[in-house]
């Protein structure tokens, strides 16, 4: 097997994950009226973002052989889909959806950003535990679970910096100061595992290789248990910071977008 087989081989269309994106993607378009504008395509961006993320290589890869291709998928999971939603997510449907008093008490609790940022990061160290993290990849309730949970955290987490009604959101110093303490504990937990010698996760150690993949990753892509463990924190602290980066960069322009409005009064 060579790198152009395994990305053929590789993808896996589950039924659930397929019917799930198109039940999303339709409700959504249906909700807006089947506009097309910036914030509908962000949106869907998100929805294609979070099936790849299930159905491609990097799903069979990182329940099976690589530590690095399942830190992949987390990013887009939590860090990067979960963004993309809200930002689709319109005012008016926003605001018609917290016309219902259970969804409006619920997002009153959930938007207090320190009880978002613990959700959000809480989930993403917890379930790197050894313990937690070996069930996920023998366990495939457990580990439908743990995405799920990435999901929603994540979208819980990135909810108070890019809610689409302006009562929901944090003001941009205060979204920038939030961002850089959740950048930074994400960062922390890839670093431990880019300078870590010691292998965490035993389902790594003899894939059962059901793709016939394993002399590709270990002998050609010379991915040993701790190389991958070692790349798969460098992707987290690497692309994640870049994600958390990229969304500072928002609030740095809007904080001078509204300055100079201020100043024009």
């Amino acid at each position: 097997m060579n790198g152009r087989d395994l990305l053929v081989s590789g993808w896996e269309f589950h039924p659930s994950v397929v019917a799930g994106c198109l039940l999303l993607l339709f409700v959504y378009l249906w909700a807006v009226q089947f506009r097309l504008n910036r914030a509908t395509l962000l949106f869907v961006a998100g929805v294609v973002i979070l099936f790849l993320a299930l159905v491609s290589p990097l799903d069979s890869l990182g329940d099976d052989y690589l530590f690095s291709a399942h830190m992949a998928q987390h990013i887009l999971l939590n860090i990067l889909a979960p963004p993309l939603l809200v930002l689709g997510i319109p005012e008016e449907l926003a605001a018609a959806i917290l016309r219902w008093e259970p969804a409006a008490r619920v997002e009153r609790i959930l938007r207090k950003p320190v009880t978002a940022w613990i959700l959000g990061t809480a989930t993403l160290w917890i379930w790197h535990f050894p313990f937690l993290y070996n069930a996920t990849l023998v366990n495939e309730g457990i580990h439908i679970f743990e995405h799920l949970t990435f999901l929603v955290t994540g979208t819980i987490f990135w909810w108070p910096v890019f809610a689409p009604l302006p009562f929901s959101r944090i003001s941009p110093l205060g979204s920038m100061i939030y961002l850089s303490i959740g950048a930074t504990a994400n960062a922390l937990l890839g670093i431990i595992f880019t300078i870590s010698a010691t292998p965490f996760y035993s389902g790594y150690a003899h894939p059962e290789d059901e793709l016939g993949a394993l002399s590709l990753i270990r002998e050609k892509w010379g991915l040993t248990q701790i190389a991958d463990q070692q790349l798969g924190g460098a992707l987290m602290w690497t692309f994640g910071s870049a994600i958390f980066f990229w969304a500072i960069m928002v609030m740095i322009a809007r904080w001078l977008r509204e300055s100079k409005k201020l100043g024009e009064i």
